[in-house]
């Protein structure tokens, strides 16, 4: 009686992690439009919701055809591609520090935590002075364009490596994966600080920027830069899925599954850095998003990285544009480093996980 009791409750539990699994993705679609809503609707310029579609060209406006005017100019040349290039900025991180914890098989893995974000901002700073100099001056008018593939490339040299520090004999040990990420963190940090000490007013400013992380300067352009990468990560994303399902039982067991697991590393942190860098050359250094997002939808719609990734790339999203929002009107004419919000969110957030592994370990 009681094994029957006991399995129908399993049994219960599954259906209702189903069912809430596959309310996920609209509900998270709904959240994160109505957080654009209001994204467009608040900032120095304020545009009320009534007048909101006559912005957005969705009805015409009789009235006030000067303040549509200004509207339209305010939302599609500075609000919508700040919004559309946060909403990417949070889904790229957000599925970089799933696929990774994935990878790791820890939810403490993170792009930011173990040094990866750290490696793209020490390239992006190491481009911008280089081509504000006197040595990369025929290379400044590609500033914009070698920013994406430096972070990118910084990034990863990173995580190639963190991967061979901390894999030995085909295996990876977590342990000395997140030690070696600390030890990462603090040269590129010291690599970041001399260059802050040599540079001059202006790449100090730039490289300020990438230290605190922002949004300011998102523009349609910059958008276009990581809409690829997204389209991409998505597709891997769907690709790797089941590869990561079974990477949790063991490297072994995933190769008895029919997983390719050497492929799956390789891709996994391509993609891991691919999304990190570009995410980084636009942003800046945001902490926090990559460890937390994939932690709390793990508890709701469980483990399964077929659901798991695209629902972290929204609430990713949603994340990132509310702490946008927030930035730049809690301290309105100014505007504070969404970094600052990351990280005073994620932190105790972060200690919570903490505290449950440890909890977990002591049972």
């Amino acid at each position: 009686m009681s094994v029957a009791i006991g399995t129908e409750a399993r049994s219960l539990r599954r259906s209702a992690g189903r069912r809430s699994a596959s309310f996920a993705i609209p509900l998270l679609l709904a959240v994160l439009t109505a957080t654009a809503i209001v994204a467009l609707t608040v900032g120095a310029a304020g545009i009320p919701l009534s007048r909101l579609p006559a912005a957005l060209g969705v009805m015409s406006s009789t009235t006030a055809d000067a303040m549509t005017a200004r509207d339209q100019l305010v939302l599609w040349s500075i609000r919508i591609p700040r919004i559309v290039a946060t909403a990417m900025v949070g889904g790229l991180l957000a599925a970089a520090g799933a696929i990774m914890q994935g990878l790791f098989r820890n939810p403490l893995a993170d792009p930011a935590l173990v040094g990866v974000s750290s490696g793209g901002a020490l390239a992006a700073a190491s481009a911008i002075v280089f081509t504000d100099s006197r040595f990369g001056e025929t290379l400044r008018v590609l500033q914009t364009e070698l920013l994406p593939l430096a972070a990118f490339a910084g990034s990863l040299a990173t995580t190639a490596i963190l991967y061979g520090i901390s894999s030995r004999a085909g295996r990876t040990s977590i342990a000395i994966f997140l030690l070696a990420g600390v030890a990462i963190t603090a040269i590129t940090n010291a690599g970041i600080g001399l260059l802050v000490f040599i540079a001059d007013d202006r790449q100090l400013r730039d490289i300020t920027f990438w230290l605190l992380g922002s949004m300011s300067g998102a523009t349609w352009t910059k958008a276009a830069v990581l809409a690829p990468i997204l389209v991409i990560g998505l597709a891997a994303c769907a690709f790797i899925g089941r590869g990561l399902d079974l990477l949790v039982l063991g490297e072994a067991d995933a190769f008895h599954g029919g997983v390719d697991v050497e492929r799956l590393k390789r891709i996994s942190i391509v993609m891991v850095s691919a999304m990190t860098g570009v995410a980084v050359s636009i942003s800046g250094v945001i902490g926090f998003v990559g460890i937390v997002v994939p932690h709390l939808l793990r508890l709701v719609i469980g483990p399964a990285h077929r659901l798991l990734l695209p629902a972290s790339v929204l609430l990713g999203a949603i994340l990132m544009v509310g702490a946008d929002t927030l930035a730049r009107t809690i301290v309105a004419p100014a505007e504070m480093p969404i970094g600052i919000l990351t990280a005073a969110v994620g932190a105790p957030v972060f200690l919570g996980i903490l505290l449950r592994q440890r909890g977990l370990a002591s049972l």
